[in-house]
């Protein structure tokens, strides 16, 4: 006989690995089957994680659906944001956009880019912590691991940038440094080329909550710098182009 899947067994045993710094590999779970499973799992974890902070990550699944999961723990880099270290913690600088309107559902037509563009108020420099208590992340079951909150392990909001930065952050000069030392010195490059990508493919998704995308939502955007692990704590510094956003990674 088959175990059947509880997404509370599944959130109660992530919670405890996060807690505890622990990772373990895909095949001591028993896995989610389809999306609902593991968005349901992940509504349990972020109830026990008391998650309240309406900021968000979307992307894509190998099949091409559309998720999303909360950030957390959420800090504004104005108010000295400490994040918690973990070996195997891994860092990314990203763009984060607040909506300034509601993206509701569409039968019809899809929403364009422009539309989305329409629908922003502000634009962000924003850094995302990853961590997964799945040793092997999303690699193996991408359904496990949008259950563990696709790794998510915390965002520092930095400052406000111009608007037109979601059409020029590719190739804007990016200069990162983890505890003294240069860990990126290049061009921002995003995975898709175009950092709103999949916010426009998780608008146009039918299967996304009705309560999603409303005003006031922050959503980031996908990784300029790809995700660079952070070897021990300390002081992070993001120099994206004339922006700076500065932080820290620390033991708990």
């Amino acid at each position: 006989m088959t175990e059947a899947f509880d997404p509370r067994a599944l959130a109660a045993r992530l919670y405890s690995l996060r807690r505890a710094g622990r990772q373990e590999a895909t095949s001591a779970f028993l896995s989610p089957a389809n999306l609902h499973q593991a968005t349901e799992a992940q509504h349990f974890l972020a109830a026990a994680d008391g998650i309240s902070s309406n900021a968000w990550k979307v992307t894509v699944s190998p099949q091409g659906h559309a998720v999303s999961a909360p950030l957390h723990p959420y800090a504004e880099a104005v108010s000295g944001a400490e994040i918690s270290w973990y070996p195997g913690l891994k860092f990314e600088t990203e763009i984060a956009v607040r909506l300034g309107k509601d993206l509701p559902i569409r039968a019809g037509k899809p929403y364009s880019r422009a539309d989305v563009v329409e629908a922003i108020s502000t634009v962000h420099l924003g850094a995302e912590l990853l961590i997964s208590a799945v040793r092997e992340s999303g690699s193996v079951s991408f359904l496990l691991f949008a259950a563990d909150r696709l790794g998510n392990s915390g965002y520092v909001l930095g400052p406000k940038l111009d608007n037109s930065v979601v059409d020029t952050a590719g190739g804007t000069p990016l200069k990162v440094t983890h505890a003294g030392r240069t860990i990126y010195d290049g061009p921002a490059q995003h995975p898709k080329g175009d950092v709103l990508t999949w916010l426009v493919d998780y608008a146009n998704d039918g299967w996304r909550p009705q309560t999603s995308l409303k005003a006031g939502a922050l959503i980031t955007t996908g990784t300029l710098s790809g995700a660079i692990e952070l070897a021990e704590p300390g002081e992070i510094d993001i120099l994206f182009g004339d922006a700076r956003l500065s932080f820290s990674v620390s033991k708990t």
